[in-house]
């Protein structure tokens, strides 16, 4: 891309954003509510997402799949923006020239893994206002309890209205559940699971740009014959693979990481014996479901994944392209 994008960069990065949450949104609350109710010891509530979508679509109708998804415009918006803005301008000054030749990894991955970190502190009070509803009084003992009150995306997610899960308090809105979220637990409350996010964004992101600059690569030197008139139709048939590729390869990287987000975030108020370790977390999830436990949610995750990332990478793509941020094949 030119070294002059400047703002277009970002510009373009949130168009990705919001393509990812019109696509993805509906397979994120049924894996955020699958990771929450199908890890207590009630038993699992819901035998596999597509069983947890079509409960969602009989008690909520569509609505129901894009619960919290207000907070998930204003978040994504941002996180695309930042993500793939600091990624193009880092990469490029790490590469020192046009990226338009081989991908150069010690160019990819730290600049793909910085823009993670940074993007993590929008991510965490976002995901914490759309997954709640269900909180236990203890952690440690979260697997042995009925999921009852919660607290803000994942918080606004579990809620819901589906008879198969227990009712408690409702938020009638992220800034409800944000509100309360402040006044039960201050401004720390807003960044519960925050070390997990770091590290799911950081780690993820590294693997997602690498996967997706190497299979664009590659791809591209398969159909470089191919002849100018078709030229659009195969950058976005590119576009649409390499980004899929790239985000099933996040998540299958990542998602451990992403059960106890949700699982930490959606607990009570920090009791003396709570961990907000994601590795702790995980370790009780393992010793009492198993490594399937570690991917609880990955059906819907992976589905969402391409459809959603495909049309990210497409959006910012075609962005650039429109606002003349050139990058060679």
């Amino acid at each position: 891309m030119e070294a002059s994008s400047g703002y277009k960069d970002y510009v373009a990065g949130l168009m990705a954003g919001v393509a990812t949450v019109i696509t993805g949104h509906p397979f994120d609350t049924v894996k955020v509510k699958l990771q929450k109710y199908n890890t207590e010891a009630g038993g699992v509530k819901y035998k596999n997402g597509l069983h947890c979508a079509t409960r969602i679509l009989q008690t909520e109708g569509v609505k129901g799949l894009y619960r919290g998804a207000t907070s998930s415009f204003i978040g994504m918006a941002f996180e695309s923006s930042l993500s793939f803005g600091i990624y193009s301008q880092t990469k490029r000054f790490l590469q020192g020239e046009i990226d338009g030749g081989k991908p150069q990894p010690h160019a990819i991955v730290p600049s793909a893994a910085f823009g993670g970190a940074i993007i993590s502190f929008i991510l965490c009070p976002s995901e914490l206002v759309k997954v709640s509803d269900a909180r236990v009084p203890n952690f440690l003992l979260y697997l042995e309890y009925h999921l009852c009150n919660v607290v803000f995306q994942c918080r606004m997610q579990v809620q819901g209205t589906d008879f198969m899960v227990a009712k408690s308090t409702r938020f009638s809105g992220p800034r409800e559940c944000a509100l309360k979220t402040v006044q039960q637990e201050g401004l720390t409350g807003m960044f519960r699971g925050g070390l997990a996010t770091l590290l799911r964004e950081s780690v993820g992101n590294a693997v997602f740009f690498s996967t997706y600059e190497y299979a664009r690569y590659f791809m591209h030197l398969q159909l470089k014959g191919a002849s100018s008139e078709s030229t659009q139709l195969i950058d976005v048939g590119v576009g649409l693979m390499s980004g899929g590729l790239g985000g099933i390869a996040f998540w299958s990287a990542v998602l451990p990481l992403d059960v106890a987000k949700t699982i930490i975030q959606t607990t009570p108020t920090p009791e003396k014996n709570h961990s907000r370790n994601p590795f702790s977390v995980l370790n009780l999830i393992y010793r009492r479901s198993g490594l399937r436990g570690c991917y609880t949610g990955l059906g819907p995750t992976l589905v969402r994944a391409f459809p959603a990332n495909a049309a990210a990478i497409v959006a910012w793509e075609l962005s650039a392209k429109l606002l003349g941020i050139r990058r060679d094949q």
